[in-house]
């Protein structure tokens, strides 16, 4: 089976590497064809923001794979990621990276370990909506939807499932952000279900880390969030030995986008003396992602023996252990060579997997129900008492005030003057009629007429509003959080 597939070389040490990796590719007779196209650096400067050129986007979308080099961004402001660019548009939900040690030929502190970190791409923090709302205080929305969060933990499970791995850890921080992180934790446990066969734990993430760094060999599998799995997954390249070795994939229903893990190094930029190994890695998850896990085994197998059998590119020669400090191209050729060998102290490649099903979200039919509003006001000047008096007197019992908070902790009623406050105050206004019960609660409904109202009050009072938050029920559970305090 032939397939077209796009290439980007991109910057610094990327035309190197991956035109040593193609050579590769077509010495294991692999049947690709390649559609080129430049992004990058030279995009970047030719005054294209995004680094990439309109008509790229044809040639993405027309095949099914992109193996793309390291790309440089350059600095100052104005250049957006090209990296993020392409995972959203193409909607490449999943980040795959495979973390294996390579003992003891590359030095590490954890010889047995393999692990593979399943990274959320699109949401998070990483969605970038972000602004600056008074003189003091500046926010990030984290966004996480149903849908992204059931199709990364799904993939992360059927990943598994279909490649012999034993254990799934999903690492959050549910205990503090118990909506977003606590849907993304739930919504494990629930897939989880479909998969009794696989061992699963939920972990909070710094304690994870921690364990990751010093026990990975507790860990198999990794499912987490965007920023999460950012962090982790170059702990868990770093701990192998190298982040040159590592390479890995962006998964999308249609596209998937497989590249190094490391940067274009515009320092050793042709010396021939980069490691091609982690965008080799890469484009051996390319090969079982289009269904040609026998040519994936083929080469991962013969670079596995020229490790073995001591050629070794200049960021892991070791004295006494490398034998040979290989060049760019003189490793490709190394790896060549050895095409149909299979090593003998490595674990030797079985490649599994493919495309994975294709992900269906049916949107469930919930009550929503508006019971109050989160009214964030900027004043710099007041006390919370004094800020609490102006609200209650402007707003004239059109809501009731709850409380107020400032960075999230609760300061009136009954707040504390060790609290340090900003100018940035979330002053929360529901119902008149209130019974909490922790996740369940019943909340008299108010009307969009009343949160209308309750603005115009505070206009005329000259309070001055920065941001509104409308409270819901779904189904008569609170969608909001509690104040700290609270």
């Amino acid at each position: 089976m032939s397939h077209t597939i796009t290439v980007a070389q991109g910057d610094g040490i990327g035309p190197e590497i991956t035109e040593a990796v193609l050579r590769i590719l077509d010495a294991a007779q692999c049947g690709l064809t390649y559609d080129r196209i430049d992004v990058g650096e030279k995009v970047y400067l030719q005054g294209n923001s995004s680094g990439i050129p309109a008509e790229a986007w044809d040639t993405l979308r027309r095949n099914p794979v992109f193996l793309k080099g390291p790309i440089t961004t350059p600095q100052g402001s104005g250049y957006k990621s090209l990296n993020v660019t392409i995972r959203k548009t193409l909607g490449l939900y999943a980040n795959v990276r495979p973390c294996r040690s390579f003992h003891p030929y590359v030095k590490t502190m954890h010889p047995n370990m393999d692990v593979v970190v399943v990274r959320e791409n699109e949401e998070d923090l990483y969605a970038g909506i972000e602004h600056r709302q008074t003189t003091d205080v500046y926010q990030c929305l984290k966004v996480l939807s149903i849908p992204g969060t059931e199709k990364i933990i799904r993939y992360a499970f059927e990943y598994a499932h279909r490649n012999g791995r034993k254990k799934v850890t999903c690492l959050v921080k549910d205990n503090i952000m118990k909506v977003t992180d606590g849907m993304f934790a739930d919504m494990f446990r629930r897939v989880g279900k479909e998969y009794p066969g696989l061992q699963q734990e939920v972990q909070i993430i710094d304690i994870g880390t921690a364990r990751v760094a010093t026990q990975p060999d507790r860990y198999d599998v990794i499912v987490t969030l965007n920023l999460y799995g950012d962090i982790i997954s170059d702990v868990t390249a770093e701990l192998t030995g190298s982040v040159g070795m590592a390479g890995s994939a962006n998964i999308g229903d249609r596209i998937s986008m497989f590249e190094a893990i490391h940067g274009s190094a515009p320092d050793i930029s042709g010396m021939n003396i980069a490691n091609p190994s982690a965008m080799l890695n890469a484009a051996g998850m390319m090969l079982v992602h289009l269904g040609m896990p026998e040519k994936a085994e083929l080469i991962q197998n013969a670079w596995l023996c020229t490790l073995e059998d001591g050629i070794h590119p200049a960021d892991i020669y070791r004295e006494g252990v490398s034998k040979v400090k290989a060049g760019t191209k003189e490793f490709a050729d190394a790896v060549i060579e050895r095409l149909g060998k299979l090593p003998k102290v490595l674990e030797p490649v079985h490649a599994k997997g493919g495309e994975m099903p294709a992900y269906v979200y049916e949107r469930p039919v919930v009550k929503r129900q508006l019971c109050g509003i989160d009214l964030f006001v900027c004043d710099p000047d007041s006390t919370p008492n004094e800020l609490a008096e102006k609200l209650l007197k402007a707003s004239h019992g059109m809501l009731k005030l709850k409380l107020i908070t400032n960075r999230g902790v609760k300061v009136w009623p009954d707040g504390f003057p060790e609290t340090f406050c900003t100018d940035h105050w979330r002053c929360r206004f529901v119902g008149p009629e209130v019974e909490v019960d922790m996740d369940k609660a019943t909340y008299q409904a108010v009307g969009t007429k009343q949160v209308i109202q309750l603005m115009q009050l505070l206009e005329k009072a000259h309070i001055e509003v920065v941001k509104t938050e409308n409270l819901y029920l779904f189904d008569g559970v609170r969608g909001f959080s509690l104040g700290q305090g609270e």
